[in-house]
């Protein structure tokens, strides 16, 4: 690919195809002259598949309000079961995801995985047109859903590889944050195209809309036709000429992934990895959640931890040949106390913004868009219509948009004075903020007029979801800066997989607080979560003996 000849050239880079086998980022005459224009393209096309993972996976948050408005026959708590099932299922597929780069490369991985969202995408679709089927169905399509999600670690881990260590925040910052706007612009698009007959007799026919709704421009009325199932059909339209980019503009870099086989080799591989990380979930979700779907037998901060313990066995016990051998080196991470304090900071981070947008559509419209009403004893029993409710989804946009924004303005920060003093800051930040908002979604809970409170809340969250994405940007350059080349893509799908199951735990804790009427608890729960990660990066990295200053 390096055809500069003279003095001072860098030397050829040899390649086969869309795979790389000389790759020196590090190298300034080869980062110049070759690696910047590979790892650019490749980041370019990695960041609009991305942005369709998050979307694919996050969806049900949204989704999960119109069903509401549109008088499918399930509780609120159930609804609430949608969302953290997506969550966890994406949570457990980055375990698996953070070793496919090394074990199948990452043009096959990110093509396979971006063209894999078109199931999940079209079963929604299909579901969705069917008011009177049962909860399992659509439980099972939010299980399906978390292939999106996996997708993060795995093109987290690939663009890696591809950047020097002084660019990493910078890049992953990009890759992530730009993608993560796949959160804001399912938000934006979902309550658009349900409006529109996009697909026309193919799609389907329409139901009526029961209660008011609303989109980034304001309300849509009740009575107005809405196409739900568009909410899954409509992402087809993108996926299908980003899966063909994928694949004739992407590479594999030959350095950290020698062994991928035949592209077919390859996708076996992938599509094993991912089918064995269904197996823990379903297992887990059989024995978390309610008859009648569960066993309903664990809580959820035993749901999680046993969910990545059967994964990691699943692996272990599942990989063969080859494979065996590449899970065996990549599991040298654990072996490493920064891949362990690392974790626990991403959680922090990205498990807040992951957590937040996926609860928090439906939490606006259950605190503000009804009354709660006392009993004699001052206990809410029941709930009432707010007259004067806001269209929560013409709002619920606005902090994942911000949290987005903020991520490489985090890294490139991050890259300039050091990932750790950012991260402290961020955690001050989001402790103050977190009891903040708790105490303003207390008081709206018991208001007869809860929309008084709305706008404060609204601001409160986005600046929770601004420093969730500095957080995020400064967590990224860190990991650059402790891990080897061979370990941070390991590290980087690792620490983000574990952070994600906040998309679990975020819906299931606020949806909780609030069916008790304490919503403020599942705050300032979070708020002393964040107040010891605040110490724990202090010991770790801020320190006057710290095990590494500032990185």
């Amino acid at each position: 690919m390096n055809t500069k000849s003279g003095p001072g050239a860098a030397p050829p880079t040899h390649s086969s195809g869309a795979d790389i086998d000389d790759w020196r980022p590090e190298d300034p005459a080869f980062w110049e002259t070759t690696g910047k224009r590979i790892a650019y393209r490749n980041l370019w096309i990695s960041i609009p598949a991305l942005l369709c993972g998050f979307a694919i996976w996050g969806m049900w948050g949204i989704i999960t309000v119109q069903m509401l408005n549109l008088g499918f026959p399930f509780t609120q708590a159930e609804l609430f079961t949608l969302t953290a099932i997506a969550g966890i299922a994406g949570a457990t597929m980055r375990i698996p995801a953070s070793f496919l780069i090394r074990l199948a490369g990452g043009r096959n991985t990110i093509f396979l995985t971006t063209a894999m969202l078109l199931a999940p995408a079209i079963g929604t679709g299909i579901v969705l047109q069917h008011k009177d089927w049962p909860l399992w169905a659509f439980q099972l399509m939010a299980l399906w859903c978390g292939v999106g999600g996996g997708n993060f670690a795995s093109s987290m881990s690939n663009i890696s590889g591809f950047f020097p260590k002084r660019l990493q925040g910078t890049a992953l910052g990009l890759n992530a944050g730009l993608g993560n706007f796949g959160v804001t612009t399912m938000q934006i698009v979902i309550p658009l195209v349900m409006t529109v007959s996009i697909f026309g007799a193919l799609g389907g026919n329409p139901e009526t809309l029961l209660k008011e709704s609303g989109w980034i421009f304001g309300k849509i009325p009740a009575g107005t036709p809405t196409w739900i199932q568009n909410s899954g059909f409509a992402w087809a339209l993108s996926l299908v000429p980003l899966s063909i980019l994928c694949w004739f503009g992407m590479n594999n870099l030959k350095t950290i992934s020698p062994a991928t086989g035949n592209p077919l080799v390859a996708f076996s591989k992938i599509t094993y990895l991912y089918t064995l990380a269904f197996v823990p979930s379903i297992f887990m979700l059989w024995l978390y959640l309610p008859a009648p779907t569960g066993l309903g037998v664990l809580n959820v901060w035993v749901a999680i931890p046993l969910d990545i313990i059967l994964m990691l066995t699943v692996m272990k016990l599942a990989a063969f040949g080859p494979m065996k051998e590449g899970v065996t080196k990549q599991f040298e991470i654990f072996r490493n106390r920064h891949t362990w304090a690392m974790t626990i900071l991403y959680i922090v981070t990205f498990g807040s913004f992951i957590g937040f947008s996926m609860a928090l559509p439906l939490s606006m419209k259950v605190i503000f868009d009804v009354i709660h009403v006392p009993d004699a004893n001052g206990v809410m029993t029941h709930t009432q219509p707010n007259p004067n409710g806001l269209p929560v989804l013409a709002y619920a946009w606005i902090g994942p948009f911000v949290g987005a924004l903020t991520r490489p303005i985090g890294g490139w920060i991050s890259d300039k004075i050091g990932g750790s003093i950012v991260t402290q800051w961020v955690s001050v930040v989001m402790v103050v903020v977190s009891v903040a908002a708790g105490y303003v979604m207390m008081k709206a809970y018991h208001s007869a007029t809860p929309e008084d409170y709305f706008f404060t809340f609204l601001a409160l969250f986005v600046l929770l979801f601004a420093a969730t994405g500095v957080g995020n940007g400064s967590t990224f350059r860190t990991i650059g800066a402790i891990f080897d080349r061979q370990q941070a893509g390991p590290v980087l799908g690792w620490t983000s997989a574990v952070a994600a199951y906040g998309a679990f735990a975020a819906p299931v804790v606020i949806g909780e607080q609030i069916k008790l009427g304490t919503p403020e608890m599942a705050m300032y729960g979070f708020a002393a979560f964040y107040a010891l990660c605040l110490l724990l990066n202090w010991w770790f990295y801020l320190r006057k003996n710290a095990y590494v200053k500032n990185p």
